[in-house]
């Protein structure tokens, strides 16, 4: 690899001084690179600017390296997932479960890159979109997860799911959230959920804090298709529910709305550069948690 596209956190790496140094580094090897900047802005959502010169310098490049945290690798792999393009995570962030590479390691890693001496993980993705009397109103992915949330008041929200169009439950909780295995490590966990290696392809379902003694998560394939029915509040409060992805994108919901969640037709591909095992790496990140 010798073409690469810098994205950089400016909130964490502020001037993009660092990504300015790595891209110096890459050019005195003979290689090229652009430097972006990333902003989070008030709705979670990155600032890209997809010009036809940012497209054009995309299409020609062989690598995407990230500066920032985990939140940031999530933010860009959404956003470019339709350039197939391989993430290379520069950890400024806290836990550190995507962005592998520590800054003091950073120009070792860029070593290996030109060397070709790496390895690519190839990580699922979810697709959903929200149906409104019949139609589409809104569609995204996530690498994370997607979740079905109360909003506003503190109260728990009523809705059912279906399976393959097949009924399964009706539930009363704060929410549900379907995560991936690069997911599972998230949210989900926090919400009692199973941990999943990443390399696995199956969709995770997760209650939260429902009202009942049953609150298990249950595991699907690839190939299911999860739909939440959004039921008419007890108390009228019709307006206080919503879905985000990958913690951004909210969008509020409304009775009678459906959410359909799959398998994403894009993953996320990612670099890395030793060879460590999930187990390895889940005593290394949450060992002390």
């Amino acid at each position: 690899m010798k073409k690469f596209y810098i994205i950089a956190n400016s909130a964490k790496d502020a001037g993009l001084k660092f990504a300015k140094e790595i891209a110096g580094y890459i050019e005195k090897k003979g290689g090229s690179c652009t430097v972006a900047e990333s902003k989070i802005r008030t709705d979670d959502e990155q600032d890209w600017c997809m010009d036809k010169e940012t497209d054009a310098i995309l299409k020609a490049s062989e690598c995407v390296l990230v500066v920032g945290g985990d939140g940031t690798l999530i933010q860009a792999a959404r956003a470019l997932a339709g350039y197939n393009l391989p993430f290379l995570g520069i950890n400024f962030g806290t836990l550190g479960f995507l962005t592998e590479v520590e800054r003091n390691n950073v120009f070792g890693a860029i070593d290996a890159l030109f060397e070709d001496n790496y390895h690519i993980e190839d990580r699922m993705m979810l697709a959903g979109r929200i149906i409104r009397d019949g139609k589409i109103v809104e569609e995204n992915i996530a690498l994370n997860d997607i979740v079905f949330a109360r909003a506003g008041t503190l109260r728990v929200v009523d809705f059912k799911i279906y399976l393959n169009g097949e009924y399964f439950n009706n539930y009363s909780a704060d929410g549900m959230i379907v995560a991936t295995p690069t997911g599972s490590t998230a949210y989900n966990l926090s919400a009692g959920g199973p941990i999943v290696s990443p390399a696995a392809r199956l969709m995770i379902l997760t209650p939260i804090c429902p009202h009942t003694f049953n609150s298990r998560s249950i595991v699907l394939p690839e190939c299911d298709t999860i739909e939440v029915e959004v039921c008419a509040d007890r108390n009228g409060f019709d307006d206080e529910r919503q879905l985000s992805f990958d913690g951004g994108n909210v969008f509020n919901l409304r009775a009678g709305d459906s959410i359909e969640i799959k398998a994403a037709t894009e993953n996320t591909r990612i670099i890395r550069i030793k060879k460590i095992s999930f187990i390895e790496q889940l005593r290394n990140k949450m060992g002390n948690k």
